[in-house]
């Protein structure tokens, strides 16, 4: 329960209590009378208040504390009502039994009660039927309402734990997007410009330097839209964009792409998960395999392979190309968990890396 459903309650409970105790009291006081002896009015009158005043507040105290300190209570509280009835009227017990119906719990409470209900019930004479009869539904009905405010109170900390998941869940998904989009998309750009750079120092191919160089600019404004679709949550992948995509980014850094055709043999659910696969792939393969010359990519109906024939080395360890882990590699399992898939990813036997994804159907 959080700290704001606790003032709330507590809060509810003094103004309820304090508006019974407006008339629980001066009514007592009544019943009792004034012509006593001073000594005995004075006395009286103080255990009323002091009764009153518990009825406030000792549920405040006794709250989010142990069955130690709530049954004590109850039990103190019963027993100031069983010292001022015969002083004052047996109707005490009704505002008694309330109180302990909110501040005792479980099967002390129905002990506690039964008992002092039983002792009633052979003390008092047959005229209290009534009284005997309100005490019943007192605790019954104050006890459905404590049970209710306790639902309440779980009902909103699980609302509040939904909305904090929920916007964890956003935050999770907005990385784990924009590491996709920025990743690939500016590894194409250094690519691309790296490219570019190379002809023009070399003082050949101008024409082909500029097409790349747009090609850059192209894929940067890309890349901002991209954002502004994931930061809205309205950015969707499509796998043949990204085979195309993926086919242009290995020829500017000079890697055959060995691509399908076609993405018909795979079924419409798993497209996405799949274009996510194939942008993560090569995109380790434009950063990580050193040397690599040719980049394959296979697809069937509920698996995708992307192998390339560079030296794996040390890359091969790397976490960002380990499955299970980098940033890249574990946003990739979340997704594939949503479809039922899994993902593999490790240097083969004898050169090159491959990165599998597959759905078990």
């Amino acid at each position: 329960m959080t700290d704001q459903t606790v003032r709330d309650n507590h809060r509810g409970w003094v103004l309820t209590a304090c508006f019974f105790d407006l008339f629980m009291v001066p009514s007592l006081i009544g019943q009792f009378g004034l012509d006593r002896p001073v000594w005995l009015t004075a006395l009286v009158v103080a255990g009323i208040v002091v009764y009153g005043f518990g009825y406030v507040v000792l549920p405040l105290v006794v709250w989010g504390r142990s069955q130690a300190w709530q049954l004590p209570v109850g039990v103190a509280y019963m027993g100031l009502a069983a010292a001022l009835s015969p002083v004052a009227t047996p109707y005490i017990f009704i505002w008694a039994f309330a109180l302990c119906s909110v501040i005792v719990r479980g099967w002390w409470l129905i002990a506690l009660s039964g008992t002092v209900f039983v002792a009633l019930a052979v003390v008092l004479p047959s005229s209290y039927l009534g009284l005997l009869v309100i005490l019943v539904s007192v605790a019954i009905l104050c006890r459905s309402v404590v049970h209710m405010v306790d639902i309440n109170g779980a009902l909103r900390l699980a609302r509040d734990q939904v909305t904090a998941l929920a916007v964890a869940d956003e935050r999770s998904r907005i990385a784990r997007d924009l590491h996709d989009v920025l990743g690939h998309s500016l590894t194409t750009v250094t690519v691309k410009a790296g490219l570019a750079r190379r002809m023009l120092e070399a003082g050949v191919a101008t024409d082909r330097a500029l097409v790349e160089m747009r090609d850059v600019e192209r894929l940067s404004r890309q890349a901002l839209a991209d954002i502004t679709a994931t930061v809205s949550g309205v950015r969707a992948a499509s796998l043949a964009a990204e085979l195309v995509g993926a086919k242009e980014a290995l020829r500017a850094a000079g890697i055959d792409a060995d691509f399908p055709l076609a993405v018909d043999d795979v079924e419409p659910a798993y497209q996405e998960a799949f274009a996510f696969a194939l942008r993560e792939g090569v995109t380790n393969v434009l950063r990580h395999s050193a040397g690599a010359t040719r980049c394959e990519v296979r697809l069937g109906d509920s698996w995708l392979e992307v192998r390339d024939d560079g030296d794996p080395g040390p890359a091969a360890t790397q976490p960002s190309r380990v499955a299970g882990g980098g940033n890249g590699l574990s946003g990739l399992s979340e997704r594939l968990t949503g479809i039922g898939g899994r993902l593999e990813a490790g240097p083969m036997p004898s050169q090159g890396f491959r990165l599998r994804v597959e759905v078990a159907v």
